[in-house]
């Protein structure tokens, strides 16, 4: 059975604000803590009303402190927003205070749109094209310090930390593979490329001093309920979301609606079917057999579970019917 984790973008429901939501992130994740899941990761976002995580090292920071056990890291840091140091620094102070606990998800997108982009940059001369480079210099200052070493990540050097490389095409695959590093494609919004991206991954992985096999994770929507019926209405509010976006207007998380099937055109039904194809919704035995089959058809050694639940004690409720359905078919 693949490993549960968790991925929260610190969603702001429509009616609430960043501090609430940054404060249920932790309640979040002291829940999953609870109930068993292995990691709980938040991710950089920029220009977003509705998501909260954008200083994402501090968010990670505000979590950790309130958890004990369970794994926390970034799903993921976007790379080229950021000089390597700097990132080497903010997840060494992590990985300093919470020894033995801390991952950093890396990836290459800007995580927000271009006007944005700039303004977090100055400029655009760090090319995404840079990535793999900027990669291995991040990786390096997690290195031990060496007599006479000029430049060093203070702290950071020596210090344990698990790096991951985050993907929505074949290209991430390559590079993880290249690096020997465990791979995380983004399916639960862009999962076109995912079996492709997976098996490119396995066929070119390379081991390293950092992992001797491949490891897989892929994300999917979890939305969980009592019954079919209500895990469909609150999934309503994931839907609206991601519409808005691609139609360029983000916001806030919007409260579930009844009906929406029939509220949006013949392209933005599509639009939502593409994109949001790994989801799993349902009651206790759909979303049993959803995990099972998601699992067996990636071959995923774990999960990242995220749900965009508008009502907070919904979401948890969520989570918890994730972890007995996961708990009844292990035990089977």
């Amino acid at each position: 059975m693949a490993r549960l984790s968790v991925l929260d973008l610190s969603p702001v429901p429509e009616g609430s604000d960043a501090g609430q939501a940054l404060r249920n992130s932790l309640d979040l994740a002291q829940h999953a803590e609870r109930l068993g899941f292995h990691r709980f990761w938040m991710a950089e976002h920029h220009n977003m009303p509705g998501i909260a995580s954008a200083a994402t090292a501090v968010a990670l920071a505000h979590v950790a402190a309130g958890t004990r056990r369970i794994r926390v890291g970034a799903g993921g840091i976007m790379l080229p927003n950021h000089a390597p140091l700097v990132i080497a620094e903010q997840f060494g102070t992590l990985a300093a205070l919470h020894p033995g606990r801390v991952d950093l998800g890396l990836g290459r997108a800007p995580g927000t749109d271009q006007m944005t982009a700039r303004a977090l940059r100055r400029n655009l001369a760090s090319d995404v094209d840079d990535f793999p480079r900027d990669v291995v210099e991040l990786l390096g200052y997690f290195r031990p310090s060496e007599p006479g070493q000029a430049l060093q990540a203070v702290p950071g050097a020596g210090l344990d930390l698990e790096a991951w490389i985050l993907g929505s095409s074949t290209y991430g695959a390559q590079l993880a593979a290249y690096l020997g590093l465990p791979y995380a494609f983004a399916s639960h919004f862009a999962p076109a490329q995912m079996t492709d991206a997976i098996a490119i991954y396995r066929e070119q992985f390379r081991p390293s001093e950092r992992l001797a096999k491949p490891h897989v994770m892929v994300g999917v929507n979890v939305f969980a309920a009592k019954s079919d019926a209500e895990a469909r209405w609150l999934f309503t509010s994931l839907q609206q979301a991601f519409l808005n976006l691609r139609r360029g207007r983000p916001g806030k998380l919007p409260p579930p609606v009844e009906g929406l099937n029939e509220q949006i055109d013949g392209h933005g039904r599509l639009m939502l079917e593409n994109a949001l194809a790994c989801s799993v919704v349902g009651g206790p035995e759909a979303v049993c057999q959803g995990i099972e089959t998601l699992a067996a058809r990636t071959g995923a050694d774990e999960l990242m579970v995220t749900a965009q639940i508008h009502d907070h004690q919904a979401r948890l409720r969520s989570f918890e019917i994730l972890a007995e359905v996961q708990m009844t078919g292990a035990a089977a």
